[in-house]
Parts: C-alpha cells; structure tokens; sequence
C-alpha cells in the first residue's frame, strides 16, 4: 500500500517461488490477514530448477521439489487454492476465476511467472516434441528421456544446455541447434560462452550455430522423427526440446488496464499503476537500481526478493527493490554464477589461468557491470559484495583489474582496510 496502511487481506495469483514466498513473508513478518495463494497448477508449491537438472537424472522425486508440504499452508493459515484467474476487477478488488469462484482483496499481488516461446513452425504439435518450465512438463520429458535415443535441443540457452548435459550424461545422442552464433549469447560473455562449447563438444555433444528450424517431421503414429533445417538438412530426432525463451504473463494486467511493457510496469516499490496492485517476478518490468533502466529477470533471487520486497512494504516497512541480481547454472561439473547485469560493456577482462575455472569482469568505461564466475565461488561471493556496495559504480578499473597478481578478494580486503567499503550482507 501506499497510504501506509496494512490491507485486511492480500489474494496473491500464481504459486511460483515469488509468489509463495510473499505468502510465507507475509506471515514472517506478522501479518495477520486472510492470505490467498492461487496456483494454476493443481500441486503444492515448487521449487523450479531442479526440473532441468535433479528430477530429469532421477535424483529426486516431485515431493523434494516442494518449497513446503501441505501441512505449512495449514499452520500458516494460507488458503492454497487450485484455480485459473481469468479477470481481475479493480474497482471491486476482485479476482474472479473460471469455476466461477471469486476473490476480494485489499492487496493483490500478480506473480504470474512467464511461459515458454514454442515455434511457429509444422510439426511443433508432434509427440516428442516438449517445452520445460512446470513440474508436467517435466514429468513427461523424463518420460521421453527414458526411451530416447537422438535428441535435438533448439536454443541454447540455460534450459537448453543443462538438459544437452542431463541427456548425454543419459547416453543419449544430442544436438544443439542455436540461431545465434554461440550459446548463451544474450546473457553471458564471449569468454564464458566459449568455454561451454567447449565443455559440451567434449561431452560429445554436437552444436550447431547460426542454424534456424524450418519444420518437424512426424511417423504416420504423430510422433517426432526429424528436424528440418533452415538449410534443408535434416537432423533425426526421437525427442525434441524447445528452450527459446520465455513469454511474460502479462494478459490479466493487460485487460484490467495495467501498464505492460516488456512485462507488467512497476516501479521500485514493485507497485503498478494501481496502488493495489503489486507485481513481482518473471512477470515484471522494473527498474534497475544502477541504470534506472526497466528490465525483466528470471531468476529464483529476483522473485524471492521482489516477494520479500512486497511483503515488507505491506507489513508496513516501505522499500524500494534494490537487490544485485544473481544467476547460476550447473552444467555437468560446472558450474557459472553471475554477479549484477550486464547491460552492455565494452570491456572484458579474465582472471584465472585454469580454462576450466575462471571469472570474466564485465567494464563499460570504469565502472564493472557484472562478474560471471566459472568454478570460481568465492570469485562470485566477492564479486557480490564488490557490486552491492554502491549504486554509483564499483572503484575497480579495468586497468587495475588486469594488473599482474590482481584479486578480487585481495582487492575487497584493501577497500576494506581503507574504510571505503561498504557494509553489505550476502
């Protein structure tokens, strides 16, 4: 809210990680309101990366993926409702839903989460054929793992290389097939983008860039046999998995006269337009604390603190949003994090002589953008209290970067000594 006062009840829509943890935040920090949380998925509340990594290898079932079992929401007191939202009412502070059922809130908060692009091309229909972002989806894609023998990912994005590394840890045969001219290519660095082709070609995977799909082809039983190239080629395929991104959820802010640019517009508090409504996660344009920028993260970090972000302010703690964004992705034994956001640098430079652990320190200018840590954590934990420090830049230059002996560690407990570092948590 943004009169300061704490709403009777809070109705929050999508049960993703930012949306139960503005359930659970709310109760952390004392609220006593009617909660509810409503899932368009008839299952608890789950934890999504492990879906490409940990359920796909088998090593753990759909009941470890849960952020918490039934018995929470009960003790909690958060009503748990399975239902789709299909209109919001803002002048009733309504929601209503497609079994007809509706909700009043004082607050509402629209964690809608975002959905996976599919190719408009013949034969994305076909079984085999598969998309991976909800528990179902990858129910049946280990299903589909199980018997295959030929896979062809198209994008090779972080879904797409973390299931190429699952499937040929599986002994399954795989392509990769990317548009762009190396995997990766919107998030991480040339050097970081070079050293997972590497990785993957050594595995035996085979990569294709600059490649488009121009069709599927199917069996006369509807079941995927092929991919068809931009170039006419043909790749055989008994399992198909499509990782080109993801689309916002943006259509019931849209139809109740909310902003939607790239995602549902807030503004630092994580408000829209209507001071009843908040919107957070994969489904929300913000801005950027150090650019000012509007952007769109997905990621478990930027919907765990946008929801505990919510949480606050309604409990009566207003805040802006302001955390560093982080990534992570585990690719066979690798492992890259990402410190801050890259929004365009001009400078890279690389500390570590190991090819298989390094950091990329991303510059525009003087000021250090972001820091992506292959096998190097301490590297990442350093560089996030480096980049937390201060919304006006880092004191680091590349010059000084690229020194010979140069740390990041060594270079924090310096700043430190010198009384010019400022206190952040991780």
């Amino acid at each position: 809210m943004t009169d300061g006062t704490t709403p009777e009840s809070v109705v929050v829509v999508g049960a993703g990680q930012g949306g139960y943890q503005t359930a659970a935040s709310l109760r952390e920090h004392g609220y006593t309101g009617d909660i509810t949380l409503i899932s368009a998925e008839d299952a608890l509340p789950y934890e999504r990366p492990p879906l490409s990594k940990a359920y796909l290898k088998g090593e753990a079932d759909e009941t470890e993926l849960w952020l918490r079992p039934a018995t929470y929401y009960v003790r909690q007191s958060i009503d748990l409702v399975a239902g789709t939202v299909t209109e919001i009412d803002p002048a009733g502070r309504t929601v209503r839903l497609a079994d007809g059922s509706a909700y009043g809130y004082g607050h509402l908060v629209l964690a809608t989460g975002a959905e996976p692009r599919t190719l408009g091309v013949p034969g994305a229909g076909l079984r085999g054929v598969h998309t991976l972002r909800t528990s179902r989806d990858a129910v049946a894609l280990r299903a589909s793992l199980a018997g295959a023998r030929r896979a062809v990912v198209v994008g090779a994005g972080f879904i797409g290389l973390e299931f190429a590394a699952v499937a040929r840890e599986a002994g399954v045969e795989v392509t990769v097939v990317e548009a762009l001219d190396r995997p990766l290519a919107r998030v991480v660095s040339a050097p970081t983008a070079e050293h997972f082709t590497r990785l993957h070609r050594t595995a035996g995977t085979r990569l294709l860039f600059g490649q488009g799909v121009k069709a599927l082809h199917g069996d006369g039983r509807s079941a995927v046999t092929a991919v068809e190239l931009a170039d006419g080629s043909r790749l055989p395929a008994d399992l198909v998995l499509i990782g080109v991104g993801a689309i916002p959820r943006t259509e019931l802010a849209a139809a109740a006269g909310l902003a939607v640019d790239g995602g549902i517009t807030v503004d630092a508090r994580l408000l829209t337009g209507d001071q009843h409504i908040s919107a957070i996660g994969d489904c929300a344009a913000f801005p950027q604390v150090r650019s000012g920028n509007r952007l769109r993260l997905e990621s478990v970090q930027n919907a765990v603190g946008h929801a505990q972000s919510v949480a606050r302010r309604l409990t009566g703690a207003p805040h802006g949003y302001d955390e560093l964004p982080w990534f992570w992705s585990d690719q066979f034994a690798t492992t890259v994090q990402i410190a801050g956001f890259n929004e365009g640098h001009d400078t890279e430079v690389v500390l570590g002589e190991d090819p298989d652990a390094f950091s990329v320190l991303l510059f525009r200018g003087d000021d250090l953008q972001a820091v992506e840590s292959v096998n190097r954590p301490t590297d990442h934990l350093t560089a996030r209290r480096l980049l937390t420090r201060s919304t006006q830049g880092t004191p680091l230059t590349p010059e000084a970067a690229s020194a010979p002996g140069f740390t990041l560690r060594e270079h924090l407990r310096s700043l430190t000594r010198s009384g010019t570092e400022a206190p952040a948590a991780l």
